[in-house]
């Protein structure tokens, strides 16, 4: 390959690592401790501390308004939308914009609204930012402790449903055995997080998870518990209770769907609430629909979901796949009631109502009714998210310490500093220039294999800190096998160029065979380890690919610049080293 080729893919490379790791490195060295906080905390906590700070700050604004004053500090971000509302109206734009000037364009409710978006907006997206860098694991952060309680008693009603008797303690023992792969696959879907996840007693499971004592993690855990379900919706029952409903306001029914009253509806449907995501993501009701008693489909029964959009419309649905045996329930039951409305439940609360156009089977088709990607992907995620066995509850939650005190990771920090400094610095005074170029593959090295942790959203620990340390040593000691071969050409009489085609070409297959065996242990490790032994076989395999690209790679083109660019003719890899200058590399030509 080309060495212009090589240079442009090594520049590739880091700026797509800079993007991979710009999350990580905007979180932890740029974002205050105080606006970290707040994207730490609960959405219902986000969103009262936008409303709350709005209306500060809209009376900061009425006060700057009666008394003619300039706009608040740290409130400017008004003026460049009130500058948008005077241009969409033709009004000529003040000489000077003060509090009095946004008045003219904006009533005090979109004023208090764009105050509230501005701080929602803002910590959202620092919500989002801290979900896409880089965890610390348990010893080294801390994390959350939880303690999820089973719903026994619904998971013997559903059992007896299907099967037509009770769960034998057998049978409990293995749904309890399926919640937890589906809890352990949610948590840890590379195995570098890390968590404890364990049966305590016969109904309950206890979790810990790294990382920062965020709520919202936990719910993105259990989602809802696991129930959900297909039913279908009753629109002459819906139609009489908002009838009722009308007459008596007051009438709000049971969180299991029943009326205070009876005769409104019949016997055989519920009244449940319809729900969709605000701007802060979090459920809020628009209404009551009335839907039938009967379930037409277990969430249990969903494989996989996908969102894809209609190929002759372009409108974006949902499609979920089925096992054998809810294909063959699913489609009794819409065959029953096509051209109907179908809601889909997830813990008494409709999240989507679809008209059934057709009878469906093991593959199933979302759609319609205007639905945006945003809400495609919220249908999706309910799908593939309430597949639980069992329906949990969280029954206590508290947040626990790092396994390591302070001063022991600092003190760990300084030593693996200092072993990198030790490192370097021996090939620095051994290798002389090539020490330079070692030094420059492993900073290359660690900022790559530091990206690809920050890519894949991974958990820092112990064990995977010491998986890419190895690796670190691995990449000195192929450094090394190029450095000595090429003293070894030298010492034959060749040139800069040919000793570092030799070193490179006769080292190649060297570094590959060590590399290539400790990437077999990695992936055996990967696949038969847990916990801490997986996290630090994935982080072994990342360092292996890094550590070989920057060896084989950069390393090279770094001697490639030396010698095309700047013209070296003498190669600096070590004391005492006579080196000659044949005539073929004195011509311009390769020996």
């Amino acid at each position: 390959m080309k060495k212009r080729y090589r240079f442009f893919i090594v520049l590739l490379v880091m700026g797509i690592c800079l993007a991979f790791l710009y999350p990580t490195a905007r979180w932890y060295f740029f974002v205050p401790r105080d606006e970290q906080n707040l994207a730490l905390a609960s959405r219902e906590q986000i969103r009262d501390y936008a409303r709350q700070t709005a209306g500060q700050d809209l009376e900061k604004l009425i006060s700057a308004v009666r008394s003619n004053q300039e706009v608040p500090e740290g409130m400017e971000y008004l003026v460049s939308r009130a500058k948008k509302e005077y241009r969409k109206a033709g009004i000529p734009a003040p000489e000077a914009w003060n509090a009095a000037a946004l008045q003219k364009v904006f009533s005090r409710a979109d004023v208090r609204d764009l105050i509230e978006s501005h701080y929602r907006d803002r910590i959202l997206k620092l919500k989002n930012l801290q979900q896409n860098a880089v965890q610390l694991g348990l010893d080294l952060s801390g994390g959350l402790s939880i303690v999820l309680q089973g719903d026994m008693a619904a998971l013997d009603e559903k059992f007896s449903e299907q099967y037509g008797h009770a769960p034998a303690d057998a049978e409990r023992g293995i749904i309890f055995d399926q919640a937890l792969e589906v809890l352990n696959s949610r948590i840890d879907r590379f195995g570098l997080t890390e968590p404890v996840i364990r049966k305590q007693g016969t109904d309950q499971i206890y979790v810990e998870i790294p990382g920062s004592a965020d709520p919202e993690r936990i719910q993105s855990i259990i989602m809802g518990k696991g129930g959900l379900t297909f039913q279908i919706v009753d629109m002459e029952a819906t139609a009489a209770f908002e009838a009722y409903l009308a007459d008596h306001p007051a009438a709000i029914p049971g969180e299991d769907g029943a009326l205070p009253v009876s005769g409104v509806v019949p016997d055989d449907v519920l009244i449940l609430g319809q729900y969709e995501k605000d701007r802060y993501g979090l459920d809020q009701w628009i209404g009551y629909r009335a839907v039938k008693k009967q379930v037409g489909l277990d969430g249990v029964h969903i494989r996989n979901t996908m969102v894809q959009r209609d190929s002759t419309t372009s409108q974006p649905g949902v499609t979920f796949l089925l096992d054998s045996e809810g294909g063959r329930i699913f489609n009794e039951f819409t065959s029953a009631n096509v051209g109907r409305p179908m809601a889909i439940i997830m813990d008494n609360r409709i999240k989507s109502v679809a008209t059934i156009s057709e009878p469906l089977h093991e593959s199933v088709q979302i759609s319609g009714g205007g639905m945006s990607m945003e809400e495609a992907n919220n249908i999706a995620i309910t799908l593939r998210t309430a597949a639980l066995p069992v329906e949990l509850s969280v029954v206590n939650q508290q947040s626990i310490g790092p396994s390591l005190g302070a001063d022991t990771i600092t003190r760990g920090l300084y030593a693996l500093l200092g072993g990198l400094a030790v490192v370097m610095f021996f090939m620095l005074v051994y290798y002389h220039g090539g020490g330079i170029n070692a030094i420059v593959a492993q900073i290359l090295n660690i900022y790559l294999m530091f990206s690809i942790l920050s890519a894949f959203n991974f958990t820092l620990t112990l064990p995977s800190i010491a998986g890419f340390i190895l690796t670190i040593g691995m990449a000195v000691d192929a450094n090394v096998i190029i450095f000595e071969r090429m003293k070894e050409e030298l010492r034959l009489g060749k040139g800069r160029r040919a000793a570092v085609d030799a070193g490179f070409d006769k080292a190649f297959w060297a570094i590959m065979d060590s590399n290539i065996t400790t990437f077999i242990a990695a992936l055996f490790l990967s696949q038969l380890g847990t916990g801490p032994i997986q996290g630090f076989a994935v982080s072994l395999a990342i360092g292996v690919f890094s550590s070989v690209f920057t060896a084989l790679f950069v390393s090279r083109l770094i001697f490639d610049f030396g010698t095309d660019v700047m013209g070296s003719k003498k190669l600096s890899v070590g004391w005492f080293i006579k080196q000659a200058e044949p005539a073929a590399e004195r011509s311009g030509g390769r020996a």
